[in-house]
Parts: C-alpha cells; structure tokens; sequence
C-alpha cells in the first residue's frame, strides 16, 4: 500500500499542518511527517527534538502517521521509507509557484516519487508558522490555530 512523505521544517506545528497531515492519513496506507532538522533558509524558533516532540504529540491522534526527524534531500528521506508520494499543504497562488517548482526539482531528482498538493482547509488559509510566531511573541491569542502544548511551548519560548 502506498506511503506518503509529509517533510517541513514544522516550527511549530499548526492546526493547519495537521489538517494536512489528517486529510493524507485519509488517502494513504502510512503518512511519514518528517521535520526538516536545519533547513538553511530558515531561522529556527525550536530545535528539532522540541519540533519532533510537538509534532508527535499533536499528531497522536492519527493512528497511521509517524513522525520523525531527516537531514539531506527530501527524495532521499522519501526513498529511505518507501515513499510512493510527497505531501505538501497550498495555501495562496504563491504557495502554488513554489511548491510546483520544488515538485519538478524533486521529479527530476526521483522520477519514480509523485508530489500531492492538498489545497488547505479555508479555515487555515491565511495561517502560516511564521504568522503563528508572531502573534504569539505580541500576546495575542493563539488557541484556535494550535493544540494546547504547541500554544503552551510558545507562550514559554515568548514569556
């Protein structure tokens, strides 16, 4: 049956990854979340072993998603696991330019791995982990867009 790859930085893990992440449980066999460890683009707010635990934690619900930790290229991950598909969240028109980019650099890169785009819940739309953050390091309400121990963690990093 088929695996899916669902990769991400995930700093912190939001109701809107994990409506991804539910939605592809849906439609695949095993949904491997994978947090990125040291994406070089990206300053990160938690380290990977709080991501991990985070991310574990809101996902524990999903009785056919695991969670766990990748360096190097995602194809790599993807292969390593026996991945037939790569998951990834749109949200907006620019979401859709990237992602298909990083779906045909992937395509060249393993031919053999197919790239699913779930268009997010419209109640996430707007919602983005850096959106997330900032709310959050100004006091403002976060509950609806994360679980208790993600909006716990954040308040702690923020206090």
């Amino acid at each position: 049956m088929p695996i899916a790859l669902y990769p991400g930085s995930f700093d912190p893990i939001h109701n809107g990854h994990i409506d991804i992440a539910e939605r592809a449980a849906r439609l695949f066999e095993r949904v491997v979340v994978a947090v990125y460890d040291s994406p070089s683009s990206k300053r990160l707010l938690f380290s990977t072993d709080e991501r991990l635990a985070l991310a574990t934690a809101s996902l524990s619900h999903i009785a056919n998603a695991q969670v766990m930790a990748y360096r190097g290229l995602t194809v790599d991950i993807a292969h390593e696991i026996g991945a037939t598909a790569i998951v990834r969240g749109l949200r907006a028109t620019s979401d859709y330019e990237y992602e298909s980019q990083l779906a045909l650099t992937n395509k060249a890169l393993a031919p053999d791995l197919d790239a699913v785009m779930l268009i997010t819940n419209l109640r996430y739309a707007y919602l983005s982990a850096s959106i997330l953050k900032e709310v959050a390091a100004l006091g403002g309400d976060i509950s609806r867009w994360t679980p208790p121990m993600v909006r716990e963690a954040l308040l702690k990093r923020f206090t």
